[in-house]
Formats: structure tokens, sequence, C-alpha cells
């Protein structure tokens, strides 16, 4: 079964679609083209002054006439010449203003061509407030988009350029604003200045008057004349009566005629208040209205023509990927004989048709929060509070919608307050009292220690506190006059005799009173002693052991022994001499004997005694064995090869004694079997 719509029109659309009846079922998100060209005179768009003829959007003049050329002034006087216009300029450049909403500017009722910018970038914004207090941009200490918002009978452009440009904000307006309007601005720092300027008209000639921008047309009658037949229909129309001569209403209707490169309207003056014929009156003016075609003519093969032509093979890719985009149509050159795409050069004497723009992918595009720009902190110094404004927002035909903020619910919405904190609150503390002064005497100076702490007490930094205000650090002082005399220290503890006499010493120095050193002469009087005698007690003979030093290490390495001298020493005064052990026995006597350690040993070469001589003479061997031990008397192979002792060596090599009646011979001698 079918389904039932209810029904409303669709006017996001652009370019030629503006003149099609194009409608959205309430609810839903598609539309439909119901019509490919709506009734001559119906508006392009809700807040246009355009109109559609014939399927394409045209422009009248601002007395609401097709083909007048009539426009608006700088003060709004359609066809004025600027006499009756008076520029208002100014700029607001005060300084000592509070942080928060300061009103700069109040524009009256029929101010046009409205500017307002600031001098350079600041932190701050421009705000713009009803005469009745209502917020109309950056109200209630949030701050929102640039755009454009309508007010006053007018809509004003916000504009706010990007960090990385120094022009100010900037409000701007065609006008006329129909009612005063006040303009603010948020200050958070020092003001930049402010430039203003608009337009109003004085006292208007009684020649001329003032007309406002044309309203929506509404319908009326109006007179068709088609060529070829006298007969009159009433049509609607969208423009006012004009009283000029020569100056007459366009109807609206389809076109009359129609060519290939386009389409000529005829329009004619009114008929005749009492009959007569549809002639042109004297004094009146035919006019002609050219329309280009919306659809290219289809190709077509005649004798004589040429042996190529347009054909559409299918669109670009959709300029958006969701809330609506467009794609154009795609026009290849093709042979007539061949019907196969060939390069475009063989088309260049055929016309190519227009481009053809339709809507695709018309899903709205996923809802997203959109913070905005955080306002200035609420406090100069320490912990405050920012705001911004967070809006759910959702893109359909290239424009951004606030939307309800259910939408933006399966997202974590960001915060729209925040602590802040422009900077520390501090100030500075005398930490210690002043010091001693530098000198005992004279002139010095003394210190203290300032430093820079927060409110909470915590130590900051200096450059964190104010320089011009930091208490002072050190002063000069005066501890009266210097005068030197003698000084000393005391006497030493001990005589430097055991027994006898001995002496004791002291340190004698000349000083002035500030402590500095003085040469002796500068101090009066005679310099007190550095020595006297001190008495030991009376001498007696003492017999102490003696120990002399200790010998070398009785082993190159691993553990060995070291001896010393112990000897039993008399002593009497400063006589020492050397006696028998027993006069020491009641003292404990120091070792003489000591377990020293040397550099650790490594494997090294051991071997037997040399074995007898194989022979008595004519030359024998003698053997032994070798072996390589380490320092636990272990067989090793970590001995050096080179150091390796010899295991054989000749021996008896003279010659052997002949005996009586015998020829001299070797005698072998027998000797024990080893393994070499």
């Amino acid at each position: 079964m079918g389904r039932f719509y209810q029904w409303e029109p669709f006017t996001d659309v652009r370019g030629s679609q503006r003149c099609e009846l194009n409608c959205r079922p309430i609810g839903h998100r598609f539309y439909v083209r119901h019509t490919e060209k709506v009734r001559d005179g119906i508006p392009c768009e809700a807040s246009s002054q355009d109109i559609c003829v014939a399927g394409q959007c045209l422009t009248p003049g601002c007395d609401g006439i097709l083909g007048s050329n009539r426009t608006l002034d700088s003060c709004g006087i359609c066809g004025g010449d600027h006499t009756t216009c008076k520029l208002v300029v100014g700029n607001f450049s005060e300084t000592d203003v509070p942080i928060g909403y300061h009103r700069i500017l109040e524009i009256p009722a029929g101010a046009t061509r409205i500017h307002i910018r600031e001098m350079t970038r600041s932190p701050n914004y421009l705000a713009l407030r009803s005469h009745n207090g209502k917020s109309i941009i950056n109200g209630n200490w949030a701050v929102n988009p640039p755009g454009r918002y309508e007010a006053a009978g007018t809509v004003f452009v916000y504009s706010r350029p990007g960090n990385d440009r120094q022009e100010g904000e900037s409000l701007m307006a065609d006008g006329p604003t129909v009612e005063p309007i006040d303009v603010y601005m948020i200050f958070q720092q020092d003001n930049p200045g402010v430039s203003y300027q608009f337009f109003l008209s004085s006292a208007l000639p009684e020649d001329s008057h003032r007309e406002q921008p044309p309203s929506r047309p509404e319908f009326g009658a109006l007179t068709l004349v088609s060529p070829g037949s006298p007969a009159e229909s009433p049509l609607s129309h969208i423009v006012r009566p004009a009283s000029a001569e020569g100056r007459h209403r366009i109807p609206a209707g389809p076109p009359v005629s129609s060519g290939q490169s386009g389409r000529t309207r005829a329009v004619a003056p009114p008929p005749p208040a009492s009959g007569g014929h549809s002639g042109r009156s004297p004094g009146t003016l035919q006019r002609h209205v050219r329309v280009p075609p919306l659809l290219p003519p289809p190709p077509h093969h005649s004798e004589g023509s040429h042996d190529y032509y347009w054909r559409r093979i299918g669109n670009t890719a959709c300029s958006a990927t969701c809330g609506k985009g467009f794609w154009q149509s795609v026009y290849r050159c093709i042979s007539w004989a061949s019907q196969e795409e060939v390069g475009e050069e063989h088309c260049h004497l055929i016309p190519k048709p227009i481009v053809q723009e339709e809507v695709c992918n018309t899903e709205p595009c996923p809802a997203y929060w959109d913070a905005g720009d955080w306002s200035a902190c609420s406090k100069s110094c320490g912990l405050g509070t920012q705001h911004r404004q967070v809006l759910c927002r959702q893109i359909y035909a290239n424009r951004s919608t606030v939307v309800h903020p259910q939408r933006c619910g399966h997202l974590e919405k960001p915060n729209a307050t925040q602590a802040c904190q422009v900077q520390v609150c501090s100030h500075w503390e005398i930490h210690a009292n002043w010091s001693s002064c530098s000198v005992l005497c004279g002139t010095g100076h003394r210190t203290r220690h300032v430093r820079c702490v927060s409110n909470e007490g915590a130590v900051l930094r200096d450059s964190d506190c104010p320089s011009n205000n930091r208490p002072e650090t050190s002063e000069a002082c005066d501890v009266g006059p210097c005068v030197r005399t003698w000084f000393y220290s005391d006497w030493s503890n001990t005589c430097s005799a055991e027994c006898g006499t001995g002496i004791q010493r002291r340190s004698v120095v000349c000083l002035s009173s500030d402590a500095d050193g003085e040469a002796e002469e500068n101090c009066a009087g005679a310099k007190p002693a550095e020595m006297r005698a001190c008495s030991g007690g009376p001498c007696r003979r003492v017999a102490r052991w003696y120990s002399g030093p200790w010998s070398t290490c009785s082993s190159d390495c691993g553990t060995g022994t070291q001896r010393r001298d112990v000897i039993c020493v008399s002593k009497l005064g400063t006589e020492f001499n050397v006696t028998e052990a027993s006069e020491c026995a009641h003292l404990e006597k120091p070792p003489s004997l000591q377990p020293c350690a040397g550099t650790s040993c490594k494997a090294r070469w051991f071997s037997t005694a040399w074995s007898a001589c194989s022979r008595s003479c004519v030359g024998g061997v003698q053997v032994r064995e070798v072996q390589c031990l380490t320092p636990n008397r272990t067989l090793t192979h970590l001995c050096p090869p080179d150091l390796k002792p010899a295991q054989k060596r000749p021996c008896n090599t003279q010659p052997c004694l002949p005996e009586l009646g015998k020829k001299p011979s070797p005698e072998p001698v027998s000797t024990p079997s080893r393994d070499p």
C-alpha cells in the first residue's frame, strides 16, 4: 500500500533549483521535485528579493521593477544620489574599563551600511543587544560563533578572524535598522580601540521619497500579452505599479517563444483603460528579457553537420558524504559513426551543453558538540572561572544548524565551565630580621631575607611579584669608631716537658676592634709575652717497650710472615738506654711477628731431582719429572709453556778410558725407567 505524506516547501537548494517546486514530507529527510518551474513571480528564496521568471532567478531593482537597475544609495534611498546621506564616524578608545560588558555605541533607527571593527585583535569580544535588553550576539557570558544574525530589521554579519591574523572582530550590516540597537564589548584586557561608521538620512527633499527594499511580493492582477493574441489574462505579479513615465510592470508567466540560444519574452505596456487596440501607446517602451535555456538541446545529426556530438555519460563524485552535496553532469565528445568517445577537440565547433547540478547524499551528517571560545577568567589573579557555549549542531546543506541536545546524547558533552588562573596572586614577605653588622667597628652592612609568596603561603619565583615594591634586602650599619689593641689566646694546656722544666705558648696579635689585622707597631704598649716557663714535676726512671719497623713479607705471593725488633728501653729525663727485658715485664710486650699477605699466587712449575746419567762416558742422558701445580698443590695446565723447565739433559760426554788388550767401548749404565 502507498503512504500518505504531509508536504512542506523544501527551499534549501541553490542555483537554478531555486525556481523548482521541491517539497519535503514533514518529519522525513528526503524531498521530491514536483515541478520543474514554479509560477512566474514566485520569490527565489524566502529572504531574497529575487523572483523566478521562466524557471530562472532574476533580480529586480530596489523599486521592485525588473530591468529598472535602480539601487539604494548609502542611506537607503532607492535611486538616491547620496545627497541626503550623513556619514557618522567615530572611535571608542577608552581604556580604563572594568572587566565585563560595557556599552560602547547606540545605533539609531534608519542606520545603513553599518561597519564596526576592532582596531586590532584582542581577547575582548563585541556583543549586540536590542534596545529592550535582549541579547543577540555574545550574550550571557557565552561566545557565539561567527555568522549572520537578524536584529532590528536587518542582518548583522559577525566576523572573528583566526588566531594567525591580526585583524580584530567586526560587525557589519546593510540596514536600514528599524529600531535602535546597542553595541557592547566584553572587556577582558585593555581596549585596543573600536572604530564605527554608518549612514543616516537627513530630511528628504519634496520631490523625492525614501523607499525601503521591497518586502516579499504579494500576488495581484497583471496582464500577460502574448504575440499574435490580444487576449488578456490576469496573472500574479510581485512588484508595485511604477508612477514614473516609461516604466511598466514585468509580468510573470511561461515563455512565449524559444530558440536554441535562449528564450525571449515580450513585455507590453498595460492596455488602454477603455476600449481600443492593444498596440503601444505613445511614450511607452517595449522591453525584452532574455532567459538562458534550462536544459541543453538534444543532439541531432543532419546533412552537413559535424560528425560528432556531446553525450552525458554520468556525474562527478558527490561534493559531500552527508548533509547534502552536489554532483555535476559529465559530458564527453562522441563519434556519430562509431558511437565511441573521442577527444574533445573533435567537438570544438559544437557548443558544449550546460553542466547540470543535482543534489546528492542528502542524509544529515551525525550531530556533534560545538564548543565556543572560553570567556575571560573571572579573576585577574588566583583561581577563577571561565565559561563557554556548548551547542549540539548538525550539518545539512553546508550549513551548521543548532539541534536538540538529545541528538548528541551518544557523545560526551564538553565542559561549559572550567577553573582558570591568569596569574598567581602574590606578595613580598620579610622572611628574617636584619643580620648583625658585617664589622665590629666602623661602617659595614647588614642583610635580611625577602621572598615572594602566594596568598596560600607557597614560595614563588621573584619574577612572580612586582619588583617596584620589593622591600630592601641590605642596608648600611655603623657600630662606632675602631680601636687598635693587643689580642692574645689562652696558654696551651700542656707543658713541653713531661718532667722537669718546660715551656707553655700562646698567640699574641695586634687587632683593631673591627677584627682586621694590623701591624704590631700600630698597637700601643709592649707586646705581651708569647711563652712562659712550666714544670712537669721531678723526673724518675721509666722503662718502656720500643718497637722497630716491620720487615718485608717472607713470601712473594700468598701468605707469609713479617718480623720486627722489640726492646726494653730505660728513660730518665731526655736520656735513653737499652735495658733488660725484665725491666719491662710489667708491661704488655708488642708482638714481634705477624702474618702478611702478598699478591695472589699463580700456578708454577715444579720438578724432581735429576736421575743418574744413562752412560758413564761418551755421552749419556739425565731426566727429571716436571709438573704444573696450583697454589693448592693440584695439577693444572695454567703454567706458561715458555717457562717450563727442561725434562732432559746430556751427561758424561767425556770419552771412555781404554782397557789393556781391549778396544774402548761405551758401557751402558742402567737407569730406572721414568715417564718423561
